[in-house]
C-alpha cells in the first residue's frame, strides 16, 4: 500500500507517517520550499514539493497512492482569508485533484478539529459527531468550510473525517510551553472554575486515524479520536508534577478578562510582524471555555478504537522526549 501524507513535516502528520512506515506502507510526503524536514530526515519516505494553489499543482502528489491523509492546514493567520486559503481552499484543491487524477483511491482521510463544534454544554454532555457546528474562532470557521467540502465529495470519493481534540506528545510545541513553565516552577490556571478537556496522546491519535482510514465501516463518516477519560487541568498538572519532581510551585490563577486582554494585545502587535500571532483574541476565548470535551463511542463501535496510552504514560514519555532532545534542561 502507498499513502500520501500532507502536513508530514508537522507534529501530527509526522507521527502518522512514522506509523505508516511501521505498518509497511510506502509513504509520500508533501513539502514546501520553506519546510523544516527535521522529523522526516533519515526516513524512507518520498518527498514531493507541491503547492495547494490548484488541483493541477497537486497531480504528482495524489497519483498512484492508495490512501491520502490530509493533515496540512493553517493554525495561525492575520485574517479570516488566510485561514480560508490554508484550510478551505487547500482542501478543495486536494479533493478535486484526487477526484480527477486518482478517482479509485481506497480512502481520503481528512483531519479536522474538535473546535468546529466548540465547547460542550456540561461535563455530562460531551460533544458527539451529531452535535451542531458552533465555531468560536476564525480557525474553526475555516475548518468547518473544509469539512463541508469534504462532505460534498463523499458522493464521489471514499472519505472519512476525524476530529481530534487537544493533542500532546513528542515534537509538540504547544503543550511544551506548559511543561517548560512547570519545569521552572510555575503553574497557571485559567479563571476560577474547573476546566474539563479531552486530551489524546499523539501515538493514539495517529493509530486511530490510520485505523479509521483502513476500516470499510467508516466511509462517509465523521469520528472523534480521543482519550476515554475526560480530564481536568488539575489532573494533568498533578501527573506532570510526578515526573518533574519539583518540591515547590508558584501557582497563579489568571482572571478571564486578563487572558482576553492579553489575546487582544498579542493579536494587535502581531499585525506588525511577518508571522501571524499564535496567541490571539480567538485563542483566548477558546482557553476560557469550561468543557472542551468529546465522546469516542462511535469510533469504538465502528472500528474498535481504543486508547492505549494512559495520561501517566503519555506525560512521562513526553517529558522524557523533551529532556532527551534538549527542549527542557
Amino acid at each position: 500500500m502507498k499513502a500520501l501524507v500532507t502536513g508530514a513535516t508537522g507534529f501530527i502528520g509526522s507521527h502518522i507517517a512514522d506509523q505508516l512506515l511501521e505498518k509497511g506502507y510506502q509513504v509520500r510526503c508533501t513539502i514546501r520550499k520553506t519546510s523544516n524536514l527535521r522529523w522526516l530526515e533519515g526516513k524512507n519516505v518520498e518527498l514531493i514539493e507541491v503547492s495547494f494553489s490548484s488541483p493541477e499543482s497537486l497531480k504528482s502528489a495524489v497519483e498512484n497512492v492508495d490512501y491520502i491523509f490530509h493533515v496540512a492546514g493553517v493554525v495561525a493567520a492575520k485574517s479570516i482569508d488566510g485561514f480560508m486559503k490554508g484550510n478551505k481552499d487547500a482542501t478543495k484543491n486536494l479533493l478535486e485533484a484526487t477526484y480527477r487524477f486518482n478517482p479509485n483511491i481506497k480512502r481520503f482521510l481528512h483531519v479536522s478539529s474538535l473546535t468546529v463544534n466548540g465547547p460542550a454544554g456540561s461535563i455530562d454532555e460531551p460533544i458527539r459527531e451529531t452535535s451542531p457546528y458552533n465555531p468560536l474562532s476564525k480557525y474553526a470557521k475555516s475548518k468547518i468550510e473544509a469539512e463541508k467540502i469534504a462532505i460534498e465529495y463523499m458522493n464521489k470519493l471514499p472519505i472519512t473525517i476525524v476530529r481530534p481534540p487537544a493533542v500532546y506528545g513528542p515534537r509538540d510545541k504547544d503543550i511544551f510551553i506548559m511543561f517548560d513553565l512547570m519545569n521552572k516552577g510555575f503553574i497557571f490556571y485559567t479563571g476560577y472554575k474547573t476546566h474539563y478537556l479531552s486530551l489524546v496522546h499523539v501515538t493514539d491519535l495517529a493509530r486511530g486515524i490510520i485505523e479509521a482510514a483502513e476500516s470499510e465501516k467508516t466511509i462517509g463518516e465523521i469520528y472523534f479520536v480521543s482519550s476515554d477519560e475526560i480530564y481536568t487541568w488539575q489532573q494533568v498538572y498533578d501527573v506532570i508534577k510526578t515526573v518533574i519532581k519539583r518540591k515547590k510551585y508558584f501557582e497563579v490563577r489568571i482572571p478571564n478578562f486578563i487572558i482576553i486582554l492579553a489575546g487582544i494585545l498579542s493579536q494587535f502587535f502581531g499585525l506588525f510582524k511577518k508571522k501571524a500571532a499564535i496567541f490571539t483574541y480567538d485563542k483566548a476565548i477558546d482557553m476560557i471555555q469550561l468543557y472542551q470535551t468529546c465522546s469516542t463511542q462511535k469510533a469504538k463501535r465502528d472500528f474498535g478504537y481504543q486508547q492505549k496510552v494512559s495520561l501517566a504514560q503519555g506525560i512521562e514519555s513526553t517529558y522524557k522526549w523533551y529532556i532527551d532532545n534538549n527542549w527542557l534542561k
